[in-house]
């Protein structure tokens, strides 16, 4: 049926209709995207007093309603229902948790903009050129978060932060720059962020392509170094790992492993080694931090365990930390701040949705092998990428919050955009023109539709 001289198209299964949001919605998510990871209210004067963010987030909500209809469907993805499962169970249980007020108050707002990274994502991504620019916008802002900070510490000997080394002593750590006011953690999790999307989607690509990847990653992996992060450090072997296991050069990939090992050392300063050695040698000057931050986890764990059903309430880990264990600070494992803020009622529900993202990357690769060669070539590099980044956020989340964050929810709402645009290729829906379901053709296949997508 027509409305409006659009002309709706379905593949007769739900949640695959191929009507797509309008270009000005992608447009306005896009610049979304460029002001909150660039931080445009720190950088241009008087534009943070607008409330920017608050702003575009309502707008782009509204624009969203107003396009209901060509959502339907759309929400009964795995990864969806999880979530809402998630939302639900964080409403119902604010009565019981310990601080119901704290959640209210200052809790709910930083949650709900983390959130809407999965909504906006998985509904306004429709389209394979749409998820490739995307890509590219999210992995740029990325790259230059990581980029400037280094070029300001080469330039002007700009650092950022520094850490303790006991006895009175501390050694500089590279952080974000003064615009992006986070720390060398934080940005150690920004760079190896970066490096699977580098690596799988420029490496395979053509000359200019590869050209571009050798002049940025020895940038991102010096960058690394100076952000003295062991966390980002075991994120990044992660990836190394998984790299490994999927290439099928893996002699040329040790000899590249030994020449970076070399490298790296022989620019590190006698600290910065200290420090990443100390991770397995137990005689070093930081071997004390990094029991310190162990013994700091356990204790975590075990505040969550003081109250186990239903926790002490959203974004309470620092207030529960400064009532019970004497400091207030930001938990360092995501999966103890579960536990302290949503008990192991929300902690059972937060890893039910990281395995239906994990699922949903598993079944869109068994899907390949139905795809044209050049959607399978972008789709197959980009499902190696997401394993990728899947695993080393597991890993990371050991040494990072996240439950008011926004990364996981980013990366589910990718996976589920992803995960939906393979189905429709699999069906036999392309991209001919963007946002024109009317002008987009159904070749003939030879599988039943609910066997291709089942």
């Amino acid at each position: 049926m027509a409305t409006g001289g659009y002309k709706e198209q379905t593949t007769g299964w739900p949640g695959l209709s191929v009507r797509t949001v309008s270009q000005f919605t992608f447009a306005m998510y896009l610049y979304f995207i460029l002001d909150f990871f660039l931080r445009f209210p720190a950088r241009i004067p008087g534009y943070g007093s607008l409330r920017p963010t608050l702003l575009v987030v309502a707008f782009i909500s509204l624009l969203l309603f107003a396009q209901r209809n060509k959502l339907k469907g759309r929400f009964e993805d795995p990864i969806f229902k999880s979530i809402f499962v998630l939302l639900g169970y964080i409403v119902f249980s604010l009565p019981l948790v310990e601080w119901p007020g704290s959640v209210v108050r200052g809790s709910i707002d930083p949650f709900i903009k983390a959130v809407v990274f999965l909504f906006f994502t998985a509904l306004i991504i429709d389209t394979e050129r749409r998820l490739k620019w995307f890509v590219g916008v999210f992995v740029f802002c990325q790259v230059f978060r990581t980029l400037e900070p280094l070029f300001l510490h080469v330039t002007q000997g700009y650092w950022g932060s520094a850490t303790h080394l006991g006895g009175g002593d501390f050694a500089a750590r590279l952080a974000g720059a003064p615009a992006d006011v986070i720390n060398p953690n934080e940005l150690g999790f920004v760079i190896v962020t970066a490096i699977p999307f580098l690596h799988y989607l420029l490496w395979p690509m053509g000359w200019k392509s590869k050209c571009l990847y050798m002049a940025i990653m020895p940038a991102m992996f010096y960058a690394l170094i100076l952000t003295m992060s062991r966390g980002a450090f075991i994120a990044l072997l992660v990836v190394a790992f998984l790299v490994f296991k999927e290439s099928r050069h893996k002699m040329g990939l040790i000899v590249m492993a030994v020449v970076l090992v070399v490298a790296a050392f022989s620019v590190m300063t006698p600290i910065q080694k200290d420090r990443y050695l100390s991770l397995v040698d137990s005689d070093t000057k930081g071997a004390a931090t990094a029991e310190g931050r162990l013994r700091g986890m356990v204790g975590e764990f075990k505040l969550g365990l003081t109250r186990p059903v239903v926790g002490h309430g959203l974004g309470t880990t620092p207030e529960a930390k400064f009532h019970k264990l004497g400091r207030t600070k930001a938990s360092h494992n995501l999966y103890a701040e579960l536990m302290i803020e949503l008990g192991l009622i929300g902690f059972v529900i937060f890893l039910w949705f990281l395995y239906q993202i994990a699922r949903k990357l598993s079944v869109v690769r068994s899907q390949f092998q139905v795809l044209t060669k050049q959607v399978q070539c972008y789709y197959s590099r980009l499902n190696k990428c997401l394993i990728a980044v899947f695993w080393m956020y597991a890993v990371y989340s050991l040494n990072y919050w996240g439950l008011s964050q926004y990364y996981w929810y980013l990366f589910g709402g990718l996976v589920i955009a992803f995960g939906r645009l393979v189905a429709l290729e699999q069906n036999g829906f392309s991209d001919q023109t963007e946002g024109k379901s009317s002008h987009r053709s159904k070749v003939t296949s030879r599988y039943p539709l609910a066997e291709r997508i089942r």
